[in-house]
């Protein structure tokens, strides 16, 4: 894809339908590596990936999550109908996606401070900085012709993905980014202008 950054921007989309078959494993490296290139703090890039693509895993890390997600809908006083429809329409994005990329967050390389401020600090600058990763794969993937998204499910139940993909528990899955060729275009959302975004210049 040749197009300039803020086109690149501008016309990133998140995908929830893919087709079936799987972008070669030089595209998948390339995000990835798209990723590493995160600014991050002291240069310590506080994050790992898993790449999924086998189904039974896929299969496995879907149910688990939505044995969590079924509570927490359910704590949201949702009907038992309307419960079901949206685990079923959120495994099917998880089950059909040719390839999962879990972006976990990884701590064990952040500077140690004595005083709990600072060490909250550093956390959340490390929070920061996958998000970027994360933003960096989205992009690649775009300016590859992939299609991807965003889903934060692992977030609400990051012991049930662990448990499902069997790792370590320095390793906290904040995300899911499907990965494929577009099905259906999706519905692009309206951005805010900027006289609602700078609430001061001066």
């Amino acid at each position: 894809m040749d197009m300039d950054f803020f086109t690149l921007v501008q016309t990133r989309r998140t995908v929830r339908a893919f087709r079936p078959d799987s972008p070669p494993r030089e595209a998948i490296e390339q995000i990835i590596a798209a990723a590493s290139w995160a600014p991050s703090p002291h240069g310590r890039q506080p994050w790992r990936f898993v790449v999924v693509e086998a189904p039974e895993r896929k299969l496995a890390l879907a149910n688990a999550m939505a044995e969590a997600w079924r509570y927490h809908l359910a704590l949201d006083g949702l009907d038992p109908s309307t419960i079901e429809y949206r685990l079923c329409r959120s495994r099917e994005r998880v089950v059909t996606a040719p390839v999962i990329i879990i972006p976990c967050l990884y701590l064990n390389d952040l500077d140690r401070y004595p005083d709990p401020e600072r060490q909250a600090a550093e956390t959340t600058m490390a929070i920061q900085s996958l998000g970027c990763a994360v933003q960096n794969m989205l992009l690649a993937a775009f300016a590859l012709d992939l299609a991807a998204g965003w889903m934060c499910a692992p977030l609400f139940a990051p012991a049930a993905a662990r448990a499902a993909l069997g790792l370590a528990e320095d390793l906290h899955p904040h995300a899911l980014i499907p990965i494929g060729y577009l099905a259906q275009e999706p519905k692009r959302r309206p951005r805010r202008p900027l006289s609602d975004l700078i609430v001061q210049w001066q």
